[in-house]
């Protein structure tokens, strides 16, 4: 058997494909609920999603597009001024 440099290994633990081509909404058991009377605009949630399930709508306001969202709650710790809230699906 020939030895094999760390070089020659497959790569792992790479991601080909994002979470947005794949709907996971289903693997999370907590969704955010946005007050929009609290929110402030700011798109801090927008930019911390890390599964990009956060979107801005033309209005300016965000929203959660619970296909893709899947539930981590970091849009809510991260709002400054606690508009979002996450519940039970």
């Amino acid at each position: 058997m020939s030895k094999r440099a760390w070089q020659d290994l497959p790569k792992g633990a790479v991601s080909y494909k994002s979470s947005m081509d794949y709907k996971t909404g289903d693997w999370g058991v907590d969704a955010p609920k946005i007050d929009h009377s609290k929110c402030t605009k700011c798109m801090l949630c927008h930019f911390y999603c890390p599964e990009g399930a956060i979107h801005v709508r033309d209005d300016g306001y965000t929203e959660a597009d619970l296909e893709y969202c899947k539930g981590c709650g970091i849009c809510a710790k991260e709002c400054p001024v606690k508009c979002i809230e996450m519940v039970r699906k």
